[in-house]
């Protein structure tokens, strides 16, 4: 089995000269490679149009076979094109990804997008307006399973607190980072260590959806 992942840079592997920025999918393997190898297509900027207009979606629905799975987390792009709005152009493009996939006899999952740190006095901003609703209503409507990870972050963030959440996001003060010599404050890419969380959430959530299980039962009925 694989799983094949379509997204922005919040789940995409960064350049080498990024490092430690991360994505989440770039820490997915090492907690599902005994039951599923990961194909990671997302790309830093990507929308739910530009993934197709740049032909990344047409690469991975090629490496799309029966009973393959197929996360797909996008929006924070989305949120910056007026004919991408959550109801309109992103809702429509979701759907035809949804029924892309299952014309190869894959399975699609929805991602809610994962939520941006940013506190105003002490409290956590929502930040996605109405595109985590609309994956959720999706979800529902196409009979599909999901992993919120909007819900899980916000959480996340929030246990850590304003100052303890800034660990798992890429902070460095002047003269830490040589690619960013002046320094960087950037509450929506992960450090490494906010990723992996990430991507050991959301192994935990497709095991309890009973996909590593079905993996696992198939390779045994083989052997």
């Amino acid at each position: 089995m694989k799983i094949l992942l379509a997204g922005d840079s919040t789940v995409a592997a960064c350049p080498s000269y990024e490092y430690p920025m991360s994505g989440w999918g770039a820490h997915l393997a090492p907690e599902t490679y005994w039951w599923a190898a990961v194909h990671n297509y997302a790309k830093g900027g990507a929308s739910t149009e530009s993934f197709r207009d740049e032909g990344l979606w047409y690469q991975l629905l090629g490496q799309t076979v029966k009973g393959d799975l197929v996360l797909i987390q996008f929006g924070h792009n989305d949120q910056k094109r007026a004919h991408l709005a959550a109801r309109t152009g992103y809702t429509d493009n979701l759907k035809r990804m949804v029924a892309d996939v299952r014309s190869k006899g894959g399975i699609p999952l929805l991602c809610t997008p994962v939520e941006r740190r940013h506190f105003t006095a002490g409290r956590l901003d929502l930040t996605l307006g109405e595109y985590p609703l609309v994956v959720h209503e999706l979800a529902v409507e196409l009979g599909l399973d999901l992993i919120d990870l909007n819900e899980w972050t916000r959480a996340l963030y929030q246990e850590l607190g304003e100052e303890g959440s800034k660990e798992l996001f890429f902070h460095f003060a002047p003269g830490e980072h040589a690619h960013w010599a002046g320094g960087l404050e950037d509450n929506t890419h992960f450090h490494e260590k906010g990723a992996k969380r990430i991507a050991g959430f959301v192994a935990e959530q497709l095991e309890a959806l009973g996909y590593g299980l079905v993996a696992t039962l198939t390779v045994g009925a083989k052997a």
